[in-house]
């Protein structure tokens, strides 16, 4: 006889598997992206090579884009920032700055240049309320579907990110928690994390644009206890994958390894028919060996496989790189699509004079409240900084990166921003 636990366990699963058998087989054709053997397939059912760039430092920013050294987690530059201005304009500047940053003729740009999709990388911090876990917040909702809106537009596929959950999956600056994956320690932050995808995956379970949900991006960094983190990783990614499936049977859920999303042994066999197995390579060589241990994965499990992000480093690198994983059919998204003073990106934009006064503030070291009072500089000097940092931000004041864009072996190279 089943206790209520296993009786509960038992009516979820029948709830998943019914939610799955509404939806298309894969490869058949329903309008949705999705998976036949190792290849991702479009909504007719043809193999896709899915080519895109990912929209780093719009929703999760990160400290080295702004010329910040210690400031490097979206909570530090924000704290920064807050000591600078006070917390009204600090939310009144990251409103403006998400208005800017990307917007509908990015999105034109991307695809004009023959990209087919984009990758957004978001912090769970704009959906729930840090202290009031049962608190909603809409702002993440509405500009998720204001990207999505302009990506339907321009026949772009998306893939949703989350950059940062609860707790932190990795441990770093990049998931903008406290210097551990406490993630996988708490009870509470995974039920928020099945939570939040489950409304997300709700909410888009009917379109079409997206192509599915990127769970943890880079979970567990290696020099925490990887014996004993690595373990929960995938547990973790099945109870998340159940939540998304009590809502939405149509779109794909990409898993990405431990370490990086380099290491793929924590997985076992897949446990949803509509998985893709996510890698990340920078700063390595360009040779078949990199990829070999991902190929021979995909062999094994006969699932597809898909290189989530990489970058940061010269065109000649990236054309390589890039080159290498179309021969082995494995579909790339390249960090990042902007970024401040750089070549190593899409789009660019130059760095204001006045900002050096934010980056003197961000990277000096300040201790107490003795600290904050002898380093901050003149308020009018610092909204001065921040106004002339979004007008020089802003898309008609871009201008496009041609040797990075062409390493992508981009098409419509000729475009300029704003022209």
């Amino acid at each position: 006889m089943m206790n209520n636990a296993s009786r509960c366990q038992w009516m979820l699963s029948l709830l998943v598997l019914i939610a799955l058998s509404i939806g298309a087989a894969p490869g058949e054709e329903s309008g949705f992206v999705a998976i036949r053997g190792e290849n991702i397939v479009d909504p007719g059912g043809s193999p896709v090579l899915l080519r895109g760039i990912n929209l780093g430092n719009w929703l999760v920013p990160e400290g080295y884009m702004f010329s910040f050294d210690s400031a490097t987690s979206p909570r530090l530059i924000n704290q920064a920032l807050t000591e600078l201005v006070g917390p009204e304009e600090a939310r009144r500047f990251w409103s403006m700055y998400r208005d800017v940053y990307i917007t509908r003729e990015d999105i034109r740009l991307i695809k004009h240049l023959g990209l087919n999709s984009v990758r957004v990388p978001f912090s769970w911090r704009l959906f729930l309320a840090d202290e009031e876990p049962d608190l909603w917040l809409e702002d993440g909702f509405e500009m998720l579907d204001r990207l999505v809106g302009w990506c339907t537009e321009e026949n772009l596929w998306v893939i949703l990110d989350m950059h940062c959950a609860p707790g932190g999956q990795t441990g770093e600056n990049i998931d903008d928690s406290w210097g551990y994956p406490f993630l996988y320690e708490s009870p509470a932050a995974q039920e928020r994390t099945c939570t939040l995808w489950r409304e997300i995956a709700k909410r888009y379970a009917e379109d079409q644009t997206v192509v599915g949900y990127d769970l943890l991006n880079e979970p567990i960094a290696p020099y925490f206890d990887t014996e004993r983190l690595n373990p929960l990783l995938e547990p973790l990614y099945r109870r998340i994958v159940t939540a998304i499936r009590l809502v939405d049977p149509n779109h794909l859920v990409f898993l990405g390894g431990a370490q990086w999303n380099t290491n793929f042994e924590v997985f076992g066999p897949p446990f949803d028919e509509k998985t893709v197995y996510t890698f990340h390579r920078y700063w390595c060589d360009t040779t078949q060996d990199v990829v070999q241990e991902f190929l021979d994965f995909r062999e094994h499990r006969a699932v597809p496989i898909w290189m989530g992000e990489s970058g940061e480093n010269t065109e000649q690198w990236i054309s390589a790189f890039r080159r290498l994983l179309e021969r082995n059919g494995i579909g790339w998204c390249f960090w990042p699509y902007k970024k401040m003073g750089s070549p190593t990106c899409v789009v660019t934009f130059d760095r204001p004079r006045s900002w050096q006064t934010i980056m003197e503030y961000a990277n000096t070291s300040r201790s107490g409240f003795p600290g904050i009072r002898g380093s901050r500089p003149p308020i009018d000097q610092t909204r001065t900084a921040l106004r002339e940092f979004l007008e020089a931000a802003a898309f008609e004041r871009t201008r496009l990166n041609h040797a990075f864009v062409e390493a992508l072996g981009c098409t419509g190279v000729g475009k300029e921003p704003g022209r």
